[in-house]
């Protein structure tokens, strides 16, 4: 059994076992029909926030974005760009970067600080602890993809993608190598990586249908409030009181696991109408679904975590 074989059999038994968090069946087949599907046929990734050029560079850039495409947990605190989330500010800063300075070598990462961080994103030096936190497990993060890609692939982001032979379910192990890859039972941002490079049309993987959803606080907020999932009352309301949700507690691991699962149903309903869709489409549609006023003026759960 493949790794995503794995991820998609735990997160079926964990929502089937769930307390805290309820799948509601019955509204499964309605959802899957009102979805705007045409929305996710050719996804492409947002030129005003990421960075576009030289393929080679394209690809440094998506696999470096990835490594730190975490820290949902702690984007309360972080400061945005105007009009922008804690996502697009962080892709839109290292943009900036590679179109001001180049693209970013591995040996350029293995040296980079929790200062760099906090002046390449925009951050106050002298602010919040929770967003110095945030910085230095950035640094860490770079620091491990640039030793990984300088000892193991020769310096070469190329080489690292060519691993994966192209097959997104390789990539992913491949990156699991690293430790803020390790996440067990998920592998967002291993999964998500494939999906980007695909999107960005810098890599070609022919497994992508095999992909489930890029598991993180946003989708799952989004199924909630469409009444797809169900928290129980203790949960929500701890949840719309701010407080965090420790990572790898049976609530967390629910809310993450029940969302994958519900997509697998969603996309099984789709298919059986004879509609052609895979998780990674619906990922799309569901996060930037949740990028309206509608779903950010209610609060979703935060973690603090390098996963998501």
């Amino acid at each position: 059994m493949g790794v995503l074989d794995q991820v998609r059999e735990t997160a079926a038994a964990t929502a089937s076992a769930a307390r805290f968090v309820h799948l509601q069946h019955a509204a499964i087949d309605a959802y899957a029909a009102e979805l705007p599907l045409e929305t996710a046929r050719a996804p492409e990734l947002d030129p005003a926030t990421h960075f576009s050029g030289e393929p080679d560079d394209t690809l440094a850039y998506v696999v470096q974005l990835d490594a730190i495409n975490f820290g949902s947990g702690y984007f309360p605190e972080l400061r945005k760009r105007p009009g922008l989330s804690g996502y697009f500010t962080v892709a839109s800063s290292l943009k900036d970067w590679f179109v001001a300075h180049g693209a970013l070598g591995a040996g350029q990462l293995r040296g980079f600080t929790r200062e760099d961080c906090t002046r390449m994103f925009g951050q106050d030096a002298n602010g919040s602890p929770a967003v110095g936190e945030l910085m230095g497990l950035f640094a860490r993060a770079l620091n491990d993809l640039g030793e990984y890609v300088d000892t193991r692939f020769g310096g070469s982001f190329r080489a690292l993608v060519g691993a994966a032979e192209g097959r997104a379910e390789r990539l992913v192990s491949v990156l699991a190598e690293m430790p803020f890859y390790q996440d067990v039972g998920f592998y967002k941002r291993a999964q998500l990586t494939a999906a980007d490079l695909s999107v960005a049309h810098v890599a070609t993987f022919a497994d992508l249908d095999q992909l489930t959803i890029f598991a993180d606080n946003l989708v799952p907020h989004v199924l909630r409030v469409d009444g797809i999932l169900r928290y129980a009352p203790a949960l929500l309301s701890r949840i719309e009181a701010g407080e965090l949700i420790s990572r790898g507690s049976r609530e967390e691991v629910e809310i993450r696991a029940c969302a994958l699962h519900a997509v697998e149903l969603i996309a099984a309903a789709l298919r059986h109408r004879g509609v052609p869709v895979t998780a990674m489409q619906l990922d799309y549609i569901l996060w930037n679904r949740g990028q309206r006023p509608a779903y950010k003026a209610r609060p979703r759960h935060r973690t603090r975590t390098v996963f998501y």
